[in-house]
C-alpha cells in the first residue's frame, strides 16, 4: 500500500491529535510539514490534497483521508485500537468527551478565526490571548463535568487511552500556551499525568522545527 504519510503543522491540535493516535498504534509515518503562519496551507499543492485548506491530511492504505476525527475512526476501526468503549452508553459518553473540545472549543480557536478575531478588533495586541481564555477555560471546566459521569482508570473512559484523551491532550497544549490555568481541575489533571507517561503522547509533543 505504500508509505503512510502526515501532512502536519507542528502546534495543530488536529494533527497533534493524529501524531497520538498513529504512535498508539505502532504506524510508522513520514511527517510533511504545512507551514500554516506562511500560508502554506493555501497553496495549490495543498489544496489538491484538501480542498478545505487543512491539516492534517494523512495518506493510508493507499487513501487521502482529511478531517482528524474521521481518520480516528477509520484507524481505530481497521487495526482494532479500542479507542472507544464497546458499550454504546459508554461509547457515546466517549464520543461527547472527545467532541466538546474538538467540535466545540479548538473550531473557534485555530489560527485562522484567531487572526481574524484580531484583525476585526483593530489588531489589538492583547486580542488573541483574550480569545482564547474566553473560549478554552470554560471549555475545560465543561470536561471536568463530564468526566464526573465516567469512573477514572486512570485515563478519561477507561484502562487505556482512547478517544477523549487523544482530544483532550492537545488542548491542554494549547491552554498552557495561552495561559488558560486548568490546575484546579483535578480530573484533567490526572488524565493529563497519565497520558503523559507513555511515549506515544510524549513523541507526539509539538516540538518547535529547528
Amino acid at each position: 500500500m505504500g508509505r503512510t504519510i502526515l501532512y502536519d503543522y507542528w502546534r495543530s491540535s488536529a494533527s497533534y491529535r493524529l501524531r497520538i493516535a498513529l504512535n498508539l498504534a505502532g504506524i510508522a509515518y513520514i511527517s510533511v510539514p504545512v507551514d500554516l503562519v506562511m500560508g502554506e496551507h493555501k497553496t495549490p499543492a495543498h489544496l489538491a490534497r484538501n480542498p478545505q485548506g487543512l491539516v492534517p491530511v494523512l495518506e493510508i492504505d493507499g487513501l487521502r483521508l482529511t478531517q482528524s476525527l474521521a481518520i480516528l475512526d477509520y484507524l481505530n476501526e481497521t487495526r482494532h485500537l479500542g479507542f472507544l468503549p464497546e458499550d454504546p452508553s459508554k461509547r457515546a459518553m466517549a464520543r461527547a468527551l472527545a467532541q466538546s473540545v474538538a467540535v466545540d472549543v479548538h473550531p473557534v480557536c485555530n489560527l485562522q478565526v484567531a487572526k481574524h478575531a484580531t484583525s476585526l478588533s483593530g489588531g489589538a495586541k492583547d486580542m488573541p490571548q483574550a480569545w482564547m481564555q474566553h473560549f478554552i477555560r470554560p471549555g475545560l471546566e465543561a470536561f471536568e463535568a463530564l468526566l464526573e459521569n465516567v469512573p477514572q482508570a486512570p485515563f478519561c473512559t477507561g484502562s487505556t487511552p482512547g478517544l477523549a484523551d487523544i482530544c483532550l491532550m492537545p488542548q491542554l497544549y494549547n491552554a498552557r500556551r495561552w495561559e488558560a490555568d486548568f490546575s484546579d481541575l483535578p480530573r484533567i489533571c490526572a488524565v493529563e499525568t497519565a497520558c503523559a507517561a507513555l511515549p506515544a503522547f510524549a513523541s507526539a509533543f509539538p516540538e518547535q522545527p529547528s
